[in-house]
């Protein structure tokens, strides 16, 4: 049988973004204020985020409304469908039901628009007329371009040097709609400058590229910066992936008893399985797994602690696992999920046992992208792929425990811009990485000292 479509009509679109902040049982830390160390303030933030986002970064309300003019290009592809996976499930000879929403429907072929819309949305209604941002794969990149394309504004990304060469198609994709694409580091700031001083060869980090975009954004009155992931605000504009989630899983009866997201900054991740947190905190079994790739471990290997954002330490401290800010970690094809730092909310769960986290190597990965693609239709996106990894992990569980149970990841785009990483591992070309623990080591000791 082939996969089973579940539909939302327009009407049951969302119309609040859910905010986990009033839920959690142990709050975050606040960001610190690098150089005085005290908590910081809407003040601090103000020259590069427009205050509505700083509102949404830390309020306390649970439910946040979605303005309708967000709520009118959400609909260019929301609701998007949640399948269930029946011919995966033979091919795996498993009792679980496995489920997959799709985010790879809207223009930018991810889920990185249900932010990038909202950003632009409240930086053109307080006047900026222009955003200077970071991308990995091309994913965020690709879909703040559309953003701004839509607002009006100019757009700027500096985009992870090593994605900037694999993937020239995202970059094509920014340019068609309008934005000025630099590979990241650049000569065109002094972060950028400092490292290529460093090492002229260096193939650039999100670290990095986050440097120079805050600096870009820091320097021009009419620039503010925008961030993709990591951040408060941005994961509660992805909840409305979990929220639809929801009332599909309802509209055919099924709970899930485990909910995966490929996780880099968090925010795919986050949106899916944030809006589930009251379930499991209410006592339903729900597990929460993010997958990561074993060249840039964060949850699985990094360290609870204060750490900057970027590379050149211009962002706040944020409390967060982290590799360390000058983490550089190998160019492989999941450029997305290439960052040292985790989201502090994402983050916080994981140090509290609430979210499990595991790594996978490539070839493994992508040999379960290929499995799922000649099964479902669908080329997952190499971030997306190591969702589709623990998924097959969790139905051989299923199996050989002789349980049925639901099975839900989040397919957070296509990789339909990716081919080069599936021709190269069909070539056999794929290495496999695995990041020395002392390298990591290294690394971790140079974390900023916080009393």
């Amino acid at each position: 049988m082939i996969a089973k479509k579940i539909h939302l009509d327009e009407k049951e679109m969302p119309k609040a973004w859910y905010n986990i902040l009033p839920d959690m049982p142990t709050p975050p830390d606040p960001p610190l204020n690098p150089g005085t160390g005290q908590p910081i303030g809407p003040e601090d933030l103000a020259p590069i985020f427009p205050m509505g986002l700083i509102e949404q970064e830390v309020s306390q309300e649970r439910w946040i409304s979605i303005p309708e003019d967000i709520l009118d290009i959400y609909r260019l592809w929301r609701p998007s469908p949640l399948y269930r996976a029946y011919h995966l499930e033979e091919v795996l000879d498993t009792p679980a039901r496995i489920y997959y929403k799709y985010e790879g429907g809207s223009p930018a072929g991810s889920h990185k628009p249900n932010t990038s819309i909202a950003q632009a949305y409240y930086n053109k209604r307080e006047g900026v007329r222009r955003l200077a941002t970071e991308t990995g794969a091309g994913q965020w990149g690709s879909a703040l371009s559309l953003a701004c394309q839509f607002f009006d504004l100019e757009c700027t990304v500096y985009m992870v040097k090593v994605s900037y060469h694999q993937k020239p198609y995202r970059r094509s994709m920014m340019q068609v709609w309008g934005s000025e694409v630099i590979p990241s580091p650049s000569d065109k700031t002094n972060a950028g400058r400092g490292i290529l001083e460093k090492d002229p060869d260096s193939p650039g980090s999100l670290g990095i590229a986050i440097s120079e975009a805050v600096e870009d954004a820091a320097t021009r009155e009419d620039t503010k910066y925008s961030l993709g992931s990591v951040l408060n605000h941005v994961l509660l504009h992805q909840t409305i992936i979990g929220l639809e989630v929801k009332e599909q899983l309802k509209k055919v009866g099924e709970k899930p008893d485990v909910l995966i997201g490929c996780c880099g900054g968090g925010s795919n991740f986050a949106g899916l399985v944030f809006p589930f947190l009251p379930e499991k905190l209410a006592g339903e079994k729900i597990r929460f797994l993010a997958v990561e790739p074993t060249s840039c471990p964060t949850l699985t290997k990094g360290e609870f602690a204060y750490d900057f954002g970027d590379t050149a330490q211009m962002t706040p401290l944020m409390p967060m696992y982290t590799l360390g800010h000058d983490f550089i970690p190998p160019g492989i094809h999941a450029g997305g999920l290439r960052y040292h730092g985790e989201s502090p909310l994402v983050s916080v769960l994981h140090r509290d046992g609430i979210v499990d986290a595991v790594a996978y190597t490539q070839n493994p990965v992508f040999s379960a992208a290929l499995t799922f693609a000649r099964a479902e239709g669908i080329i997952p996106a190499p971030e997306s792929a190591h969702a589709v990894k623990a998924t097959f992990e969790e139905a051989i569980r299923f199996k050989e425990e002789g349980k049925e149970g639901v099975i839900v990841f989040n397919l957070s785009g296509h990789g339909h811009f990716d081919m080069a990483a599936y021709d190269a591992f069909l070539a056999g070309d794929l290495e496999d990485y695995t990041y020395p623990e002392e390298k990591i080591a290294e690394s971790l000791k140079n974390l900023p000292k916080v009393k």
